[in-house]
């Protein structure tokens, strides 16, 4: 019998995996189990409700969502490096073959106006986005305006790239930022 860890650990993956191919409300736990390995009974202890799992596939989501940001900046060696380097992050994953868009995104016009509280988790993740760019504009010299534009730029290529299937809608976002990039820091 494996762990509660490692129960919860692959249930979440597997979760993860299924509902991002797959959209949340045509997987269902059935399906989970099976690709898990791990009985309903286990998974409904570890969490109790849908939602639940949902909301843990969104905290595991968030996580890969702030390490992937969090290495693409520390690789940038400029402030204005590093606000491209959120651009470069994207073109990186808009060309894995598993690439459906944004998982949050998806999730929201899924379940978004039927449950608050995987409304509030995607409205929080988007939050946490928005003040990473802002912390990174600050550190720029930047005017704090530009970083709502930025952060639409980044929200808008995940929706272009995965509706188009064309991994360049990252290319062109970055332009766009270097240019707002620009204009904003000789206005400034």
């Amino acid at each position: 019998m494996i762990d509660e860890e490692t129960a919860r650990e692959r249930v979440v993956s597997t979760a993860d995996r299924l509902f991002y191919a797959h959209g949340v409300q045509a997987v269902g736990m059935d399906a989970v189990r099976t690709e898990a390995g791990v009985s309903l009974k286990r998974i409904y202890a570890l969490f109790p409700s849908k939602d639940d799992l949902v909301l843990a596939v969104l905290r595991h989501r968030t996580d890969l969502w702030d390490t992937g940001i969090a290495d693409a900046v520390a690789g940038a060696a400029t402030p204005c490096g590093k606000l491209l380097a959120i651009f470069d992050f994207l073109a990186t994953w808009f060309r894995e073959d598993s690439f459906r868009g944004c998982a949050f995104i998806n999730v929201f016009g899924e379940l978004g106006g039927g449950s608050e509280t995987v409304a509030e988790a995607v409205r929080e993740q988007k939050a946490s986005f928005q003040r990473r760019v802002a912390e990174l504009v600050r550190e720029a010299g930047a005017p704090d305006h530009l970083a709502p534009q930025l952060a639409l730029l980044a929200e808008g290529a995940q929706t272009t790239a995965a509706i188009s299937g064309d991994p360049e809608a990252a290319g062109h976002a970055r332009a766009a930022a270097d240019t707002l990039i620009r204009c904003a820091l000789a206005d400034s």
